[in-house]
């Protein structure tokens, strides 16, 4: 025990050491409060003037070490630590769990620990609750059951020196098609007609937590098997009203364990949509004449929710369940913490042993968790067991295989965010009752000496605090100096944006007076200055991984590179020369061009290296055409003004890269001319073709002749064309009636010829 206690001891004061060698990142602190709310590893320097001229008050921010390093002493270094502080006796009474209260200084990302020790005692109170699956296959269950009364008080008072024991039971809720709802079937669900049978229900408690075994018997034994439809049954509802009904079960402020004997699986939340359940399950107790009335009104609890409701509860459930589904619910209780599960014989008559180990099982294992906190805090726990092993940063301390009166140990780790409020919390033992309350108080002001007998430091106008003067209303500055009539320090600050958008000075300076006075840097040799702070003397280009090439090319002047005589360059990379940029003719970038870095930087269009081709440009010959004239036949546009409009053109004098023209000019004659460019923008040389092809105009009135002789002479050809096809149609037509006529067989007698006269006779003239 000793070892371990100097084990934790060692590992406190690594982490604290560690935290206090951190680096300090500070953004304009000015007190210090915010020195230290900065950063674990931040420390504030309260000397006298510590800080030079031009010097920030930031500059008291920094490492314990950094601050010892420029001359503060060590009395003057304020660097408060989290602190714990354990209360109240450390053991006593039957209490398995010491210290019972903690208090915490908490700075702001440093952590306090303390040390959190779980004596396991022999013969705690337990309470059991027994809830049963009453569905028709659990018939020879059930049987067996009713006998288990002594049994199972026997078997807890093995275990404790005070046990009690309650009873309930569940089926399924009373809809479909979890449960068969024509009326004869609510009656008797069981499947024989002949075995009596109570109707299905959802949960019923039936014995509230007793130590009377003859009671438990009797309540029991009134017990009828049930049934419904479908395999899984309802027995996440049962469990959330245990749980949720501590009143109407009886629990105590003990060890509560609620033993879940079942032969099949569990309905969760979503299933009650098969039945027309769509309200959530509230987690509520809603028990009356212990009977789980409003069940078909909430749908099934989620595993979620009955882990928390459980945890809540402190409850520790101990599956009993058969071969089948031992997987099942292995698997269910890796979600729920303090569970075990055993398997259950077929008939339920190994249910005590079962119970026994399962107890043992969840009695060695301690696991050390705490309720709901805020964002702002974090809780980690190191696992110290008594076999030697040990988890370290783990968000719950856990140790198995408990003896009793072996003590295990936790080393408990607390770190705020940031500054937080007063506030406490339950540190417990899951299964278990006692508790650790912790009250967590903020560590961020610092505790300075006083220093009022330093008040003419601040001019009479302001109070040393810390090493610095805070200033009365109407006086700003570092010694109070400054007045500012009447001014609000936004207004004097204002001077001090560069926009409204950004920071003072910023962030970079202090606005001193309405004016900006820059920080001192902690990188040697930068200055940082400007109006607005906005400039310094490093952030420039580099080249050969030196700003602006270094001293001997350049200086870094707000952003920008100034080059000494002999280099060039964003970054003064280049030395001053344009012999790489001469053409031929010894001219720079051939006039279309920029030299630097003794390389050419072409106008829009021209490609390097000397600016001398254009692929991209449009054509000069139409712009030149008018000149072309003018130049060679004295005739065109510029005929009367030759010579000043077409100044840039020179007569072709060498030989290089030439384009050949053919334009019209203003006779409608095609010229023939060559155009060089020279060096420059529009510069020409011109060289034009002697002759000049012009082409006569065409014979107008032939033209306009012979195009009405031919329109007349094809509608004469289309009439005859039309005359003949008519005329061979008519013809054909003719032949055609001249055949049919042949082939008629008709005689003379017209067959729609009707006599006018009827003869009629009488047919007894004739006898007479």
């Amino acid at each position: 025990m000793l070892d371990r206690d100097l084990l934790l001891t060692l590992l406190g004061l690594l982490c604290v050491g560690s935290a206090l060698s951190q680096e300090c990142t500070k953004y304009k602190v000015s007190t210090c409060r915010d020195c230290i709310q900065s950063g674990p590893g931040c420390a504030w320097c309260q000397k006298l003037n510590f800080t030079g001229p031009g010097e920030p008050d930031s500059a008291r921010c920094d490492t314990r070490e950094q601050l010892v390093k420029k001359g503060c002493a060590p009395d003057d270094v304020m660097d408060p630590s989290s602190l714990a502080e354990p209360q109240g006796d450390q053991q006593g009474g039957r209490k398995q769990l010491f210290p019972q209260k903690v208090k915490l200084h908490l700075r702001p990302g440093q952590a306090a620990m303390f040390n959190v020790t779980f004596r396991r005692a022999k013969g705690y109170p337990v309470d059991l609750y027994y809830l049963m699956d009453l569905s028709y296959s659990m018939l020879d269950d059930l049987i067996n059951v009713k006998k288990l009364g002594g049994d199972l008080l026997r078997a807890l008072n093995e275990i404790t020196e005070s046990g009690r024991i309650g009873f309930g039971s569940f089926v399924d809720k009373t809809v479909l098609p979890f449960v068969n709802t024509h009326p004869e079937k609510l009656r008797n669900p069981c499947p024989n007609k002949e075995k009596e049978c109570q109707p299905p229900f959802a949960f019923r408690h039936v014995l509230k937590l007793t130590d009377n075994s003859d009671q438990f018997h009797t309540e029991v034994g009134k017990q009828l098997i049930s049934g419904n439809l479908d395999a899984p049954e309802g027995g996440l509802d049962a469990m959330m009203q245990v749980a949720a009904c501590p009143e109407e079960i009886g629990w105590r402020n003990v060890t509560r364990l609620l033993v879940f004997a079942t032969d099949d699986g569990f309905h969760f939340a979503g299933d009650g949509k098969l039945g027309a359940i769509l309200t959530p399950n509230d987690g509520r107790c809603h028990l009356e004449d212990s009977m789980y009335k409003r069940s078909n009104e909430f749908d099934y609890p989620s595993v979620g929710q009955l882990v928390h409701k459980l945890t809540e509860s402190n409850i520790q459930p101990i599956f009993a369940v058969t071969k089948r589904m031992v997987k099942t619910y292995e698997k269910l209780a890796e979600i729920i913490p303090k569970s075990a599960v055993g398997e259950l014989s077929e008939d339920s008559s190994n249910v005590v042993q079962l119970i026994k180990n399962a107890y043992n099982k969840l009695s060695s294992r301690v696991v050390l968790s705490h309720g709901t906190l805020p964002d702002t805090l974090k809780v980690t726990y190191d696992s110290f067991c008594s076999d030697g092993a040990s988890l370290t940063d783990r968000p719950t301390g856990d140790c198995d295989g408990v003896q009793i009166n072996v003590p295990v140990t936790f080393q408990v780790k607390v770190t705020a965010t940031e500054c937080i409020q007063e506030q406490s919390f339950d540190i417990r033992v899951l299964g278990f009752t006692d508790t650790v309350t912790v009250q967590v108080l903020p560590q961020c002001e610092c505790r300075c000496r006083d220093q009022r007998q330093n008040q003419g430091l601040c001019g009479g106008k302001g109070s040393m605090e810390c090493g610095i003067c805070r200033c009365e209303a109407g006086y700003i500055g570092k010694s109070c100096e400054c007045q500012t009539q009447g001014r609000s320090s936004q207004e004097l600050e204002g001077s001090c944006r560069k926009d409204n958008s950004s920071a003072v000075c910023l962030g970079l300076g202090d606005c001193v007076c309405g004016q900006c006075l820059c920080h001192s840097s902690d990188i040697p040799n930068k200055l940082i200055y400007g109006r607005y702070c906005e400039c310094d003397n490093v952030n420039c280009e580099r080249y050969d991984g030196q700003v602006c090439g270094g001293p001997g090319r350049g200086r870094c002047d707000c952003g920008r590179c100034l080059c000494k005589k002999g280099f060039e360059g964003s970054a003064c990379q280049c030395k001053s020369s344009t012999e790489g940029c001469l053409n031929a003719r010894r001219v720079e970038c051939s006039g279309r061009g920029r030299c630097r870095c003794n390389t050419c930087e072409c106008d829009a269009g021209y490609q390097p290296p000397l600016c001398e081709e254009c692929p991209g440009c449009p054509s000069p010959c139409a712009q030149h055409v008018s000149c072309a004239e003018c130049l060679k036949f004295g005739s065109g546009p510029f005929e009367k003004n030759c010579s000043t409009a077409c100044a840039h053109l020179k007569p072709l004098t060498s030989v290089g890269t030439h384009k050949a023209c053919r334009e019209r000019d203003s006779q409608g004659c095609w010229m023939t001319y060559t155009l060089r460019q020279r060096d420059g923008r529009d510069n020409y040389e011109i060289q034009v073709e002697e002759a000049r092809e012009c082409v006569e105009g065409p014979n107008i009135g032939a033209i306009v002749g012979g195009t009405v002789v031919g329109v007349v002479l094809i509608g004469v050809l289309l009439l005859v064309i039309w005359k003949v096809l008519t005329h061979l149609s008519d013809l054909r037509e003719y032949r055609r009636f001249e055949k049919e006529r042949s082939k008629s067989q008709w005689n003379n007698d017209n067959p729609l010829f009707k006599s006018a006269t009827t003869t009629v006779m009488n047919p007894k003239f004739a006898d007479s």
